[in-house]
């Protein structure tokens, strides 16, 4: 009888002991890296997504956020999460239309007036085939962010006409479309890693660059870069990623949650982003820069022949589409 209780209070003893054992196999811990310097409305947004997802699983699941482009560049994070190395990232829509090329259709020049505009065509059935396109390639979607409408700076002169960005050296991401819009205006494009930019403009390596003000103020260009010209020459969104590898070993709930979060994330972003815009133009003239406007007409009509290309080509028909919607 003895021998009997003893062992059955071995044997809670050993359960009791295993149960937090099972409790801490289960905390998952997950990275998302992005290119954004901290005070960008990505890094905002990915930080709200980490503390979401952690609150609604009582800290089962943990997201550390790696910034600025602490893993690599935009190009190597999309590598890493379609191998399932990395679980999560706000990537660029250049560096994932490598993978999934129905990206670029969102980059044709002067195709959207505002985010908002885009955004109306991505939260639609064209971005959930997108959605699909991305989950075919191993990059589940959570969410479309806001990556502004692109500008340019340089520091040699204003840009009010096309022959203004003639000859200057542009330094653009690893985006096809982008390479082909500066080399239409006539600009010779020079592809240098964003975590580098900075330095490649103090030192002359290029004269200029493009992106949207959030990144121009975020990363102090303006220190820089004396001129800015508000060419509003492409959209670009943030595409908010998990590996497909990573969504796979969810569970439905944990799926949920991510999912819930990453929509509170979304609504974030664009709200800090939207919210940005004009205070930015103000800060940045306020640094002593000098702000043109340009001929729109004229810098479409120089640009046409890279939407004509891509309207010709393998994304032509997810293309049209987009443009339709656009207009």
């Amino acid at each position: 009888m003895h021998r009997f209780t003893f062992t059955r209070a071995l044997l809670a003893l050993a359960v009791a002991a295993a149960l937090p054992m099972a409790a801490h196999a289960q905390a998952v811990k997950f990275t998302l890296g992005h290119g954004a310097a901290p005070g960008n409305p990505r890094h905002e947004a990915a930080v709200r997504f980490a503390e979401l997802v952690k609150t609604k699983t009582s800290g089962r699941i943990e997201v550390q956020v790696a910034h600025s482009a602490q893993l690599g560049d935009d190009a190597a994070m999309v590598t890493a999460l379609r191998t399932g190395a990395l679980d999560l990232s706000a990537n660029s829509q250049g560096a994932v239309a490598n993978a999934v090329p129905e990206y670029a259709a969102y980059g044709m020049p002067f195709l959207f007036a505002s985010p908002a505009q885009a955004f109306k065509v991505l939260d639609g059935p064209l971005g959930k085939e997108l959605a699909d396109r991305s989950a075919d390639k191993g990059m589940v979607v959570l969410g479309y962010w806001d990556n502004g409408i692109r500008q340019m700076t340089n520091s040699k002169r204003p840009l009010a006409k096309v022959e203004d960005v003639k000859g200057l050296k542009m330094r653009t991401p690893p985006d096809t479309v982008l390479v082909e819009i500066m080399q239409a205006l006539g600009a010779d494009a020079q592809q240098i890693k964003f975590s580098e930019l900075y330095v490649a403009l103090q030192q002359g390596v290029v004269d200029g660059q493009e992106n949207p003000l959030a990144n121009i103020q975020a990363s102090k260009l303006y220190e820089v870069q004396k001129h800015l010209a508000l060419t509003n020459h492409q959209f670009q969104m943030t595409p908010f990623l998990m590996s497909k590898r990573t969504w796979d070993k969810l569970a439905p709930a944990d799926r949920k949650v991510v999912q819930d979060a990453a929509a509170e994330a979304t609504a974030l972003q664009r709200r800090l982003s939207a919210e940005a815009e004009a205070k930015l133009l103000a800060d940045l003239k306020a640094q002593g820069v000098q702000v043109t406007t340009v001929d729109r007409n004229a810098f479409a009509a120089a640009t046409q022949k890279v939407t004509d290309k891509w309207l010709a080509g393998p994304i032509g028909p997810y293309l049209r589409k987009i443009v339709s919607a656009a207009h």
